[in-house]
């Protein structure tokens, strides 16, 4: 049997940003960074590896021989990054579907990280208040 590549069946959506690349001193000191592919290449992963962590970005496809050996390869991979980036996702649809931050209100990098820790500490607000109302 020749070796292919197999995909993931599940639809990949595209990076948000490739522009702006980490460098080595924004990377905090965590054992493993979980990224989308907007982040992958040399220069993220040096930066993590120099603090002592391990990149780990969502892989979309793995070479093999063996079609189910692959996929189980997969998904063992990504099982811990979806772990992490589903919480973070929900949080990010939320802030875009009912905060506004499908644009920026402001022009500039400043105005636009204010709208972006507003949209934060509205959120936070709202989130405190449904967990003591449940208590």
């Amino acid at each position: 049997m020749p070796i292919r590549r197999l995909w993931n069946k599940s639809p990949s959506r595209p990076p948000t940003s490739t522009i702006a690349r980490p460098a080595p001193q924004h990377c905090p000191t965590i054992p493993a960074r979980y990224c989308d592919s907007a982040y992958r290449g040399g220069h993220f992963g040096d930066a993590v590896r120099a603090r002592g962590g391990t990149p780990r970005i969502v892989a979309t496809g793995m070479w093999g021989r063996h079609e189910a050996e692959t996929l189980a390869r997969l998904a063992a991979w990504n099982q811990p990054i979806h772990r992490i980036r589903s919480r973070i996702e929900k949080i990010f649809g939320t802030w875009k579907r009912s905060y506004g931050l499908r644009r920026m209100r402001w022009r500039g990098l400043a105005k636009a990280a204010a709208q972006i820790r507003l949209t934060a500490i509205a959120y936070n607000l709202r989130r405190t208040l449904t967990i003591i109302a449940a208590a």
